[in-house]
């Protein structure tokens, strides 16, 4: 193996690490918060199984 690729190599994991770092940070700050759990409770919403208005009538959105 060409003795470069190791530093890029390692270059590369720890931008990786710094950029999962950043977005579990990011996903976690406070002001998320309302929107991460009116997301989590869309699968739990009433759904009366009727279709869509607007595509039942053949408009497309």
């Amino acid at each position: 193996m060409n003795p470069i690729w190791g530093p890029i190599a390692g270059a590369f994991i720890v931008l990786m690490m710094l950029a999962f770092i950043g977005i579990w940070i990011w996903a976690w700050l406070p002001y998320h918060r309302r929107s991460f759990s009116e997301l989590a409770r869309l699968p739990m919403n009433d759904d009366d199984g009727a279709p869509d208005a607007t595509i039942a009538s053949g408009d497309r959105p």
